[in-house]
């Protein structure tokens, strides 16, 4: 579909920027002598979206993974338009999964009151994925071919189609900890980049500069898709602040190597995204971020399980049962289960799985007294035999009226990687286009940008980072309606709520949503 224009004097589609006035609208909340005092506010503002889309480049740790080998593959049969024969038929190249390339949003409703939906990349000017630039590190030295084999995650007949493109592709030496990752690991680990830390953090920002200039990509976006690394205490005068963190750096403290890429991309002015669940994004590299104007993202993609547990919560919370157990069970075969087979490796993995309920849980308290939440456990088991195919069994149990209770179970069998990997271009192309967007309100002596914590990618990670004093969601609507409405604020759009007015009143509201000749030549009466 076409991309379009909104038709505003609100609105003005420059040669170099989309720039709308926009009215912002929100409440405020306070408590008056044991009464809730609700008060409209509302804020004018102008935000800039600039036109130019820059030649990205986006750098994986952990490129020769799953993950990374899959959406290697994904952007080159779609750039190739590749078809090949399965058992099932024949497929052709797709982004199935992606909410950029294969989301709509809602317009509105046109004369005839039907809503007119368009893709999400039509809304503002985004990188097109077929222009996307891949490099990256990994432990393992194989190139992307023998990965994409290992991987055992795409058809027989596809993997030959692509190998004389990726045979080509090989990842730069990683950083190895062995104390950060399962010991099961260090058989791969044949890639490494020697010295100390501080040694090792200049090594990846001398990559990180060769990848610019000689790809001649005009941006650079990180990507951490690499092992799970157990959490990384977080100690006064370690890793608090930026200073101490890049000490600790200079004196060979202990620093996760997923932290050092992190330092690596701020220092270097490239934003950086968390894939896996560790706090990798310590305060001291939170601050970094802020410091250097650089956004960073995290943690652990949002593939299967997760993003399913935040759709069916919401709808039970939000329905008025009260949740009182949720129990996830996992088994999957790829590299990941088997990384995470080690107990510091899964603890991280249980912690951001856990945190999906908070929000809603606190968004009830007529179901939920303070400090009371349901029980939640995880278990994740290694199954070597089924590989990249994750199987994932979930039970919700639910208080209903009259000490009733009601209990759902979901058996979800999804393929790890194939999930995984439109979300990273995802979150590539959502961070590359909020580099572009500013704003100003009134009074403002320079444009603000989004904050350095890019809390907008929510929808995308299973524990979302937000900045401090911003309240973490976790329900999935709510995530995927902010990113929508942010598009919509950018070229003047109202925010969509979903009301419908005009189709609930007994007379039209609109002249130009009439739905017959006679409603048309009906007369209208002004309010009393």
């Amino acid at each position: 579909m076409a991309a379009f224009e909104v038709d505003s004097p609100d609105v003005v589609y420059g040669p170099d920027a989309i720039e709308a006035q926009y009215e912002y609208r929100t409440t405020r909340v306070s408590r008056e002598g044991g009464v809730l005092k609700v008060r409209p506010v509302s804020a004018r503002l102008w935000i800039r979206t600039e036109r130019k889309v820059p030649r990205l480049g986006l750098m994986l740790v952990g490129w020769g993974g799953n993950n990374g080998s899959t959406l290697t593959a994904a952007l080159l049969a779609n750039r190739l338009r590749l078809a090949w024969p399965t058992r099932a038929g024949r497929k052709e190249a797709n982004y199935y999964g992606s909410l950029t390339q294969a989301g709509t949003m809602s317009l509105g409703l046109d004369s005839e009151g039907r809503e007119v939906f368009v893709p999400f990349s039509s809304v503002l000017p985004m990188v097109a994925p077929d222009d996307l630039v891949l490099d990256g590190w990994d432990i393992s030295s194989l190139d992307l071919a023998a990965a994409m084999r290992r991987a055992r995650v795409l058809e027989p007949a596809l993997q030959e189609l692509l190998r004389p493109h990726m045979e080509p592709l090989r990842p730069r030496p990683s950083v190895y900890e062995p104390d950060f990752i399962a010991a099961n690991q260090g058989a791969r680990a044949d890639n490494l980049i020697p010295g100390t830390r501080a040694q090792q953090l200049e090594q990846i920002r001398r990559d990180i500069r060769d990848f610019r200039a000689s790809s001649g990509v005009d941006k650079v976006i990180i990507m951490w898709t690499a092992n799970t690394e157990r959490f990384c205490d977080v100690v006064a005068g370690h890793n608090d602040t930026a200073d101490n963190l890049l000490r600790a750096i200079e004196l060979g403290g202990e620093v996760s190597p997923s932290t050092l890429f992190a330092v690596a991309s701020i220092l270097e002015g490239c934003a950086f995204l968390n894939g896996s669940p560790q706090n990798t994004l310590v305060p001291g590299a939170r601050e970094l971020a802020v410091q250097r104007r650089v956004f960073v993202g995290g943690d652990d993609f949002k593939s299967g399980q997760t993003k399913v547990k935040s759709v069916l919560v919401d709808f039970l919370i939000g329905s008025g049962l009260k949740t009182m157990s949720v129990v996830s069970y996992n088994h999957l075969g790829n590299n990941d289960g088997r990384n995470l087979s080690a107990p510091s490796q899964f603890r991280s993995k249980e912690a951001s799985k856990s945190g999906v309920l908070g929000d809603m849980v606190r968004a009830n308290p007529v179901l939920y007294a303070p400090g009371e939440e349901p029980d939640h456990c995880v278990v994740i088991k290694y199954v070597p035999y089924v590989g990249d195919s994750k199987r994932a069994l979930d039970e919700y149990t639910s208080e209903l009226m009259l000490g009733g209770t009601n209990t759902l179970v979901l058996h979800n069998t999804c393929e790890d990687s194939l999930l995984a990997a439109p979300i990273m271009l995802d979150l590539a192309l959502l961070t590359e286009l909020c580099e572009r967007v500013s704003l100003r309100a009134a009074g403002d002596p320079e444009p603000r940008r989004l904050h350095a914590v890019l809390s907008l990618l929510g929808f995308l990670f299973k524990a979302p980072l937000a900045p401090p004093g911003e309240p973490v969601v976790n329900a999935l609507f709510r995530q995927r309606s902010c990113i929508e409405n942010i598009l919509r604020a950018c070229v003047g759009l109202p925010p969509q709520h979903h009301m419908f007015l005009e189709h609930k009143l007994e007379r039209p509201l609109f002249p130009d949503r009439q739905s017959s000749k006679e409603e048309a030549e009906s007369p209208q009466t002004p309010p009393a």
